[in-house]
């Protein structure tokens, strides 16, 4: 059920679906659905919740897997652009984002916290890329985050309202480059 109302945001965001939705994608009567969850934000908020940890996950492994600050970095913009090249689905999260004044207090909680890892995690990777001279040190990390964040996210918004193919892979990639000391 997670998995179809995943999908379901990505493409419709959240006042875009319905449990009827979810139920008749996932082959059960809508009761059924309600018997996991009792509300639709119950199982959005489980949705994003689910979505932050799965990204915490990937991540961790990026931290582990490469040392180097600015290929940490690109492999955070292959994050979005690996989303974005499942038929121009977006992050769950900046789906619910953009419908942040709209959505129950457990969903934008749960989106509000997946905005804090991320803009947490992207701040340490431009301080160390900073620190080792991988990228120019004119701007405050915490501000290359923010920048970062926005930019990956609003480049799967732009891309897929104007069918473009470039995406968050050609943003994240003039980013970075433009970044680089």
């Amino acid at each position: 059920m997670l998995d179809v109302a995943e999908a379901l945001i990505q493409q419709r965001g959240y006042g875009g679906f319905s449990f009827d939705d979810v139920a008749q994608a996932v082959g059960i009567r809508k009761p059924s659905v309600h018997h996991h969850f009792r509300t639709k934000a119950d199982l959005v908020a489980a949705l994003a919740k689910r979505y932050t940890e799965r990204f915490e996950s990937a991540l961790a492994a990026i931290d582990v897997a490469r040392r180097d600050p600015m290929a940490r970095l690109k492999a955070y913009v292959r994050l979005f652009a690996t989303t974005y090249a499942q038929d121009g689905r977006l992050c769950v999260c900046g789906m619910l984002g953009a419908e942040a004044d709209a959505l129950p207090g457990e969903v934008a909680d749960a989106v509000a916290g997946f905005f804090r890892l991320n803009l947490d995690w992207l701040t340490a990777a431009f301080r160390d890329a900073q620190q080792s001279g991988r990228v120019a040190s004119g701007q405050r990390p915490a501000a290359l985050a923010e920048l970062m964040l926005s930019a990956l996210e609003g480049a799967m918004v732009v891309g897929r309202g104007s069918r473009s193919g470039g995406g968050p892979a050609a943003v994240g990639k003039s980013l970075l480059a433009g970044l680089a000391a």
